[in-house]
């Protein structure tokens, strides 16, 4: 990348723009404020940026374990644990949702949701019992947690989306929603999972779907979204093809206009139908041919072939200077090792990406992270590099750096060592200073690890933490980083 050194800033004036920097603002002060994080990594764009003041590089070097903060509760844990006004909110796959004292680690209240379904009551699966994976999301002005879950009942498994008031998580009148009943016979409740986060915009939740590891049943690509204040207002998505399942722990983007996903692959697609794609969806997710509004590679036929999905990740949304103001740019991230670049107003149909680049030695599977640089952004993710500019052993964490213009391009900043599969999220100290990339080493070495944002320069790495699972990530609230494991939440003040 030309122009590119470790350590250059972005300038924080740049993010003053309407739209999405908005949105961005808005999420950083929220988590300064110690108020919400009320969606996956801490705001609809998915940057997982979060501001903290506290947390420098020099103060990263000291955390410790909090061991007084054992919090205790039934089930696996897969989604993020959100926080709302000194409470932790941590669904489980036994279909129990939990509020936490963010303090003392007092449970507040638990609610049931019904009975998980058993993995051998499901068609495939690799997840023992099944019941809420993806990340739920808050409504702080009617102060109810939406979220997923699979129950099972007798007639078979039911994915139910709930609305718990924060309070007590009594359930709202009108909910739940059963996404089978309401869809009909085209959704197959039993071969579709739901594992990626959910988005509220323009007074709406929206639900991501795919299908189970083992790509088995009928399943598609889905996005259903359901009034907030009218359960019966429900509109709905899906691909065209079998399969090409919306899975990536990131879920859906937003921009407060359009929301963004990204689809794996399809079966027995002879022309394009919606696989291994990024797609522009408007508010009612009416279906769109125009090339603006999706974008799929040139050998998307190979893709499906191999089953190497472009959604492996979710998207990002980017606000980057550029000649004559900023731009919105989209990464995408794929199984196919490759990282594309594209332009948010206009996705450029099938190979009309700004740019494609290899950039990592396996399949890119996460929930990426941004956050500011010189001219452009870092984007994070937990992946061995292919273009690492100073080779280590074990480099299992790249950061890319990503530029608009006046030629939008891809180029690997850093590696560094990692040995896990977890969701980085970053810290800094005022937006764009100090920043530090969390991850998790979850099916690895099972530690967290913080890096300098500059360099990967190694900060912190924790003890083994027990019940991690991969795509598990983090978040900061009252001066500390929580992270939520099966059974219980760890703490680390800083």
């Amino acid at each position: 990348m030309s122009g590119y050194r470790p350590g250059m800033r972005f300038p924080l004036a740049l993010l003053h723009r309407p739209a999405w920097a908005a949105l961005t603002l808005l999420a950083f002060c929220g988590v300064c404020l110690g108020q919400t994080v009320a969606t996956f990594h801490g705001g609809a764009d998915r940057s997982g940026n979060f501001t903290v003041p506290e947390l420098s590089w020099a103060r990263a070097r000291t955390l410790r374990l909090d061991p007084n903060f054992a919090p205790r509760f039934a089930g696996h844990v897969y989604a993020q644990p959100l926080y709302r006004q000194g409470v932790l909110f941590v669904a489980t796959e036994s279909d129990t949702v939990v509020a936490i004292d963010a303090r003392s680690g007092r449970t507040l209240w638990t609610r049931s949701l019904g009975r998980p379904v058993a993995l051998s009551r499901q068609p495939c699966g690799n997840i023992d019992p099944l019941g809420v994976t993806g990340t739920p999301a808050i409504d702080e002005a009617s102060q109810t947690l939406y979220l997923d879950a699979m129950v099972a009942e007798a007639d078979g498994a039911h994915h139910r989306i709930f609305a718990l008031a924060l309070e007590n998580g009594a359930v709202r009148p009108g909910w739940p929603v059963d996404v089978g009943a309401a869809l009909g016979r085209r959704f197959i409740a039993a071969d579709q999972n739901e594992r990626g986060a959910l988005l509220i915009q323009g007074g709406r939740v929206y639900v991501p779907y795919g299908g189970h590891f083992g790509d088995c049943g009928e399943y598609r690509g889905w996005v259903v979204g359901i009034g907030l204040k009218n359960p019966r207002d429900i509109v709905s998505w899906s691909t065209r093809a079998r399969g090409g399942g919306i899975w990536a722990p990131g879920g859906i983007a937003g921009d407060g206009r359009s929301l963004y996903v990204a689809t794996g692959n399809t079966f027995g697609a002879r022309e394009w139908s919606d696989g291994e794609a990024v797609f522009r969806l408007a508010p009612n997710l009416a279906h769109s041919d125009r090339p603006q509004d999706y974008f799929a590679p040139p050998d998307w036929r190979a893709l499906d072939a191999r089953d190497l999905d472009l959604g492996g990740a979710n998207p990002l949304l980017l606000q980057l200077p550029a000649p004559g103001g900023m731009r919105a740019l989209v990464p995408a991230l794929g199984k196919d090792r490759r990282a594309y670049l594209l332009d948010a107003a206009n996705l450029g149909g099938i190979g009309g990406s700004l740019a494609a680049r290899r950039v990592a030695d396996e399949p890119i599977r996460t929930a990426p992270a941004s956050f500011p640089a010189s001219g452009g952004a870092f984007v994070a993710l937990p992946v061995e590099g292919a273009e690492c500019p100073a080779p280590r052993r074990g480099n299992g964490l790249t950061v890319l750096a990503i530029r608009a213009g006046p030629s939008a391009s891809i180029a690997t900043a850093w590696c560094a060592a990692l040995d896990g599969g977890g969701s980085p999220m970053v810290t800094t100290t005022d937006g764009h200073s100090q920043p530090i990339v969390w991850v998790l080493g979850a099916d690895g070495d099972n530690r967290l690890h913080g890096y300098r944002g500059d360099t990967g320069e190694p900060l912190f790495t924790s003890a083994p933490l027990a019940g991690l699972h991969h795509f598990q990530t983090l978040l900061p609230a009252t001066g500390r980083l929580y992270v939520g494991a099966d059974g219980r939440v760890y703490a680390f003040p800083y």
